[in-house]
């Protein structure tokens, strides 16, 4: 009983240690001008938004009759999904590192704090666009919510596990963060948000399946859009790259925390 409540304990120290790392991170990235905290949600709806109206300008063709723009809200709020969180985490250990004088701030929890606002900001960007073209009539509400809710959440996790992964390597070694963003650049296009499996040659398939985001936005697609669409997806590959990635992480944030060196 004594070990299970310094358990519950320490739980809610480390919650509130990421609740007020959380708020400073908020203040500290878009401060109290302008509108301020809504940067959260307009700097990823801005992208979402241009993509969008670009390619229904120009009348670009997606390979399916699934309309222009729930083809691009679908796809491209899920790439600020996986591609925001690790850009976040290469950079958040050396500026916060006086932070950590505190006994109670961890490594992890200067992580998460930045990883849960930017999950927060792209969550509700694709709410709130869904919820706006749906009610204008530029898509449809979704055919199964709850396969939408279950794409979003492993994307989520995906996402988070990786920026884990590269934030307590970013420490280690400056290499990480010249890496990794030419490398979300390069699968950005092949992460699935301008296409289906469906819609690429046969033989192509196995390969773009290797890359573990397009199975999340194709449970996403299939949930929105149902017999619309036909889904190529391997819920297990995509479960075990995102545990192996968590594990990884997880073993990785151990090793740098114990070597810390405070300035």
């Amino acid at each position: 009983m004594l070990h299970e409540t310094s358990l519950i304990r320490s739980l809610q120290i480390q919650l509130k240690v990421i609740g007020a790392l959380f708020m400073r991170e908020i203040l500290t990235r878009h401060g109290r001008h302008n509108i301020g905290f809504l940067w959260i949600l307009a700097e990823p709806m801005m992208f979402t938004l241009g993509v969008t109206g670009i390619w229904t300008l120009t009348g670009s063709h997606h390979g399916s009759t699934i309309p222009i723009v729930a083809f691009a809200v679908t796809g491209y709020s899920t790439v600020m999904l996986w591609r925001n969180m690790p850009a976040r985490a290469v950079d958040a250990v050396i500026p916060n590192l006086s932070l950590m004088y505190h006994r109670n701030v961890k490594l992890i929890d200067v992580i998460l704090a930045r990883l849960l606002l930017e999950a927060m900001g792209s969550t509700a960007s694709f709410i709130v666009l869904a919820i706006l073209w749906t009610s204008i009539g530029f898509m449809k509400p979704p055919e199964n919510i709850l396969e939408v809710l279950f794409g979003w959440f492993m994307l989520g996790w995906f996402g988070l596990s990786l920026a884990l992964l590269l934030g307590c390597l970013s420490y280690r070694s400056d290499l990480v963060h010249k890496i990794w963003h030419p490398t979300a650049y390069i699968f950005f296009p092949l992460s699935g948000a301008a296409f289906m499996v469906d819609y690429l040659p046969p033989a192509a398939r196995p390969f773009i399946l290797i890359i573990p985001m397009v199975h999340g936005v194709e449970i996403l697609r299939e949930g929105y859009f149902g017999s619309m669409v036909h889904a190529h997806y391997d819920l297990q590959y995509l479960t075990n790259v995102c545990i192996a990635l968590t594990v990884f992480a997880l073993a990785q944030e151990r090793y740098v925390s114990k070597r810390i060196v405070l300035e």
